[in-house]
């Protein structure tokens, strides 16, 4: 299972908040609430967030084994 906890500890370091994401950067309310809930997104997003973020794809998201 991937999961997007990572996200918002780089989003607070970089000082962006959610908000941000939605006015300045086009994020739809329904995307960061994929991230949120840890529900499937596009590679694009990914893609997206690391470039606005300067990050690497491990500062955003975290594979976890379900057994």
């Amino acid at each position: 299972m991937i999961t997007y906890e990572k996200l918002y500890e780089t989003l607070k370091i970089k000082g962006i908040s959610t908000y941000s994401l939605e006015k300045d950067y086009h994020f739809s309310k329904g995307q960061l609430d994929r991230l949120k809930n840890n529900e499937s997104v596009t590679v694009h997003t990914i893609d997206r967030l690391c470039e606005i973020l300067d990050c690497r794809v491990e500062d955003i998201m975290t594979y976890h084994k379900i057994d």
